[in-house]
């Protein structure tokens, strides 16, 4: 049983990291139908400035979980210009384009930013310092969750909640879920559809900033391809739960995450991406549109 609770918190913990870096691909392609490859990479960027940072911090005196904190604004302000930027370079002249040509300008990018991070650092992976201290009431449970993993899941759970109520009840999330439905409309009655868009691209930037300082402390090192993989990961949790929806990619994040534990844990570390895409497999064969996603009927 104690096993068990460990496989499954060690899932839930990659399915809430997961989680982060998915929400900002749905939301892109919710509003604007576009699949930012790049995201990954932002997500791998913020991990390299919360590094750099914390180095920074730790030299003039700070400790422990102000550094955490820190490095975690400040990459997710850094991350958030590059998602900006991104949309405002790489996506916004191709909007009206064919809808292989953004899809193009999004692998290109993410190509850039990796390679463009190899040049500025270097490919060997780096040592992460261990941000997250541990908390003494922690001490008789630390054998299934420790301090790392408690911040990981609360974390990501305040995020998920903050984001829903953004998208529900504000402004901003009004103007999302109007360009969502019908961006020609929104004009008519008033939004500012091109804030919007680069609101989104600067809100999921964010989002994938605060999952790479939390994976960067959690596993104690970083290189410039980790972005390529956590950005497939959690684009398959994306279109697992229903691409476009927003606690249909969470649900999907913390599935995958939590199929990917178990493969390990039962089976074999070497399958557990087996695993992971079976399901994925198995569901779209089940529901081709994702766990909460709904079909769209065309008309002809």
């Amino acid at each position: 049983m104690q096993y068990f609770l460990e496989l499954s918190c060690s899932g839930l913990v990659r399915g809430s990291i997961y989680a982060l870096i998915a929400l900002g691909y749905t939301m892109v392609y919710g509003i604007i139908q576009l699949i930012n490859f790049a995201h990954g990479e932002v997500y791998m960027i913020g991990a390299f400035i919360a590094l750099i940072v914390s180095g920074v911090l730790t030299i003039y005196g700070f400790t422990g979980f102000s550094i955490l904190i820190l490095a975690a604004l400040i990459a997710a302000v850094y991350a958030a210009a590059y998602g900006y930027t991104l949309e405002k370079i790489a996506y916004r002249p191709l909007r009206n384009a064919p809808r292989l040509s953004p899809l193009i300008s999004a692998i290109g990018m993410s190509l850039f930013l990796q390679n463009y991070v190899l040049l500025a650092q270097t490919p060997d992976f780096l040592p992460f310092p261990s941000l997250i201290p541990d908390f003494e009431f922690m001490e008789p449970i630390a054998h299934i969750v420790g301090s790392a993993e408690l911040v990981i899941l609360v974390t990501s759970a305040i995020t998920m909640i903050a984001l829903t109520v953004l998208i529900k009840y504000t402004r901003i999330g009004k103007a999302m879920r109007a360009t969502q439905q019908d961006m020609t409309m929104a004009r008519l009655v008033g939004v500012n559809v091109d804030n919007v868009i680069s609101m989104t691209f600067v809100i999921g930037s964010v989002l994938a900033a605060i999952g790479g300082v939390l994976v960067g402390s959690y596993i104690g090192q970083i290189n410039f391809y980790i972005g390529f993989m956590a950005g497939v990961k959690a684009f398959t949790a994306a279109v697992l739960g229903g691409i476009g929806n927003i606690p249909g990619a969470a649900l999907g994040a913390l599935v995958l995450g939590l199929a990917e534990s178990y493969a390990a844990g039962y089976v074999s570390s070497a399958y557990e991406d087996v695993f992971a895409f079976g399901v994925l497999v198995l569901i779209l064969i089940l529901r081709p549109a994702g766990l909460l996603g709904k079909a769209v009927k065309q008309k002809v």
